[in-house]
């Protein structure tokens, strides 16, 4: 019932999608391709994820991928597939933040920019992974409870809160996460006859290198924001993580085309902090 299979995961090398290799690697997968336009940092995460596995056979690779680029994408599914044989786990991590802006001054080239790499990127290697999953061999989800049927593989995207809700000054990265929320339910249901899963998990703010960055521009929103957190503190990437494991794993075999929000209650409503 462990997440044991073979991996490919996009902006592995930081952030959530670095704490989901690594996490990956702890629960004893076979096997990840880590892809990112950064291949120094894709390097780093496959010795972070190589001193971290529990599988004596696990092997680990780094490619660098461009996913705004279809062949660069093809490329890399197609590394995946010579070295491990299979995808049973694609996770969508590569993204960006957008140029933090009104919708009145917001750049047109910010905003082509946010779609290219959030949307497109997301499409293309959802498009390429569900490609591949669709042509190999199913396998029995659980053997000790075969009612749970087959699968060929799951995808898991990386949406945002900025799926469900509007942010000030963010309407290039609002749009850009609706649209990966849209995408991952058309695929969900586009696959199921391929026993192919699909969904979506949406974090709020997540103590990342790219959110640090953030602070080192503006060391008071560090603050500000976590006043405004139900929770008083920003997401852990590794608690991101763990539902994306959950939903690669065997243990969510009847989740499909589900969009789910990691925000500590932010989303639900107005809350005393505020």
């Amino acid at each position: 019932m462990d997440t044991t299979g073979y991996a490919f995961v996009t902006g592995g090398a930081s952030g959530i999608a670095k704490a989901v290799c690594v996490a990956l690697a702890k629960s004893g997968a076979r096997g990840i391709l880590v892809a990112d336009i950064n291949l120094k940092g894709a390097d780093q995460t496959v010795k972070d994820c190589q001193a971290s596995s529990k599988n004596a056979d696990f092997h680990a690779e780094a490619i660098e991928m461009d996913v705004t680029v279809e062949n660069s994408v093809k490329a890399a599914i197609q590394r995946m597939l010579k070295v491990f044989g299979r995808i049973d786990y694609c996770i969508n991590g590569a993204g960006i933040l957008a140029e933090y802006a009104s919708v009145n001054d917001a750049s047109l080239e910010s905003f082509r920019r946010t779609i290219d790499i959030n949307v497109q990127g997301t499409f293309l290697v959802l498009r390429a992974a569900a490609t591949a999953m669709a042509s190999q061999k199913s396998i029995l989800i659980d053997p000790t409870l075969p009612q749970r049927g087959l699968t060929r593989g799951s995808i898991v995207t990386l949406g945002s809160i900025a799926s469900f809700i509007a942010l000030p000054k963010g309407a290039p990265y609002v749009a850009a996460k609706h649209a990966v929320a849209g995408l991952t339910k058309s695929a969900a249901m586009d696959n199921i006859a391929n026993n192919i899963r699909v969904n979506c998990v949406c974090p709020s703010f997540v103590d990342t290198t790219m959110m640090r960055g953030l602070f080192e521009l503006a060391p008071s929103m560090k603050q500000t924001m976590e006043n405004g957190l139900p929770m008083g503190r920003l997401a852990l990437p590794e608690e991101v993580a763990d539902l994306i494991l959950f939903l690669c794993s065997p243990r969510s075999s009847y989740i499909n085309g589900g969009i789910f929000t990691v925000d500590g209650a932010l989303t639900i409503g107005p809350h005393a902090n505020v």
